[in-house]
């Protein structure tokens, strides 16, 4: 399996979490679920995706959604 980076940040104040698969330049498209948005590259993969609003979410009830390539 290669090596892969996974960059992660978190904004307590925010209430704001960035997940990022990869560097590469991408945009940010809606998902399914108002919270997420996905942040893809220019052919559509799935390179990262935020969640707004983590705290929200409990423990009992995880947030749970698709990520879709284009």
């Amino acid at each position: 399996m290669a090596d892969k980076k996974l960059k992660v940040w978190f904004d307590a104040e925010g209430d704001f979490l960035e997940v990022q698969f990869s560097d590469a330049p991408g945009y940010m498209r809606e998902t399914a679920h108002d919270a997420v948005m996905q942040r893809v590259d220019a052919e559509g993969k799935v390179i990262g995706f935020s969640i707004l609003g983590v705290s929200r979410f409990k423990k009992d009830r995880p947030l749970e959604t698709d990520l879709t390539a284009a």
